[in-house]
């Protein structure tokens, strides 16, 4: 495990920055046009626990457990519009996507990996009560899979991120379906749902990714516009704002309380509001 994580870290050091999926900026996504399909204000969903919708006992007891200084900085969101799915295109290959078309004032916060285990980001999460997806590295949560079962009861989705997190262009078609059905395959099992969305480690893909995903019977692949590490939010296109649609990329470190915190100001000030990704995808 140490070996597998150890070799993440040297993958990420020769990844130029425009594909470092972990890094601060990712690959280039084509964009999907959105087929208005209102649904309910729950979850659209079939199988995915409602996000944002814990009881206000639990988000209070979540809230008392954090110090008063964090307490304060976490913004009040309203519940999130009703969705519409994206039309995805047919075809041998799945499509990779920054962002989801739309004209509503959302944007969907998703974390990586899942090496750090803090239990104030646990808190957090749940103080915050807003919509999240995790892209979860199997390696990552073996150490320690009741953390994000307890994050997946209060509503957080769980998505694949690789069995130990390669350079997916590295590898060969079959090297990288391995790692795409493998995962798959494994979080199912741990969690009680067989994931439908991908993330590539360093967002880095080609052709070979995203027949793959399609094969592993996936639905999407997904990089980002916005990333944020030590509570610095990073732009890929030298804006200073989180427009409407766009994915953010966080991971579970160290600095999560302030990456988190960050994300959820920045929405605040850009009148946007958490959404959950799986509720746009048909």
């Amino acid at each position: 495990m140490l070996r597998s994580k150890l070799l993440r870290v040297a993958a990420a050091g020769v990844l130029l920055a425009v594909v470092a999926g972990c890094n601060d900026s990712g690959a280039s996504a084509p964009t999907n046009t959105g087929a208005p399909a209102p649904s309910p204000g729950t979850s659209a969903s079939a199988g995915v626990p409602v996000s944002g919708a814990q009881t206000p006992e639990s988000v209070s007891a979540a809230l008392a457990a954090l110090p008063a200084d964090i307490r304060a900085r976490i913004p009040q969101f309203a519940p999130p519009p009703p969705p519409h799915k994206v039309t995805l295109p047919a075809g041998d290959k799945a499509v990779n996507l920054q962002r989801i078309e739309t004209r509503k004032r959302i944007a969907f916060i998703t974390i990586d990996d899942g090496w750090e285990k803090d239990p104030m980001a646990m808190k957090l999460l749940q103080a915050a009560n807003v919509p999240i997806t995790l892209f979860l590295e199997v390696d990552a949560v073996k150490v320690k899979p009741s953390y994000f079962t307890e994050l997946q009861s209060t509503g957080a989705v769980i998505e694949a991120h690789t069995l130990t997190h390669p350079t997916m262009t590295h590898l060969s078609y079959e090297g990288q379906k391995h790692q795409i059905c493998g995962s798959a395959d494994e979080l199912g099992k741990l969690y009680g749902r067989r994931p439908v969305l991908f993330r590539p480690p360093f967002g880095a893909f080609n052709d070979n990714t995203l027949r793959a995903v399609k094969e592993c019977g996936l639905k999407a692949s997904f990089t980002w516009r916005e990333t944020t590490d030590k509570g610095i939010i990073r732009y890929q296109d030298g804006r200073r704002h989180i427009a409407g649609g766009d994915i953010i990329l966080m991971h579970f470190r160290a600095a999560f309380v302030e990456d988190f915190l960050a994300i959820l100001t920045q929405l605040k000030k850009d009148n946007l509001t958490p959404a959950l990704l799986e509720d746009y995808i048909p």
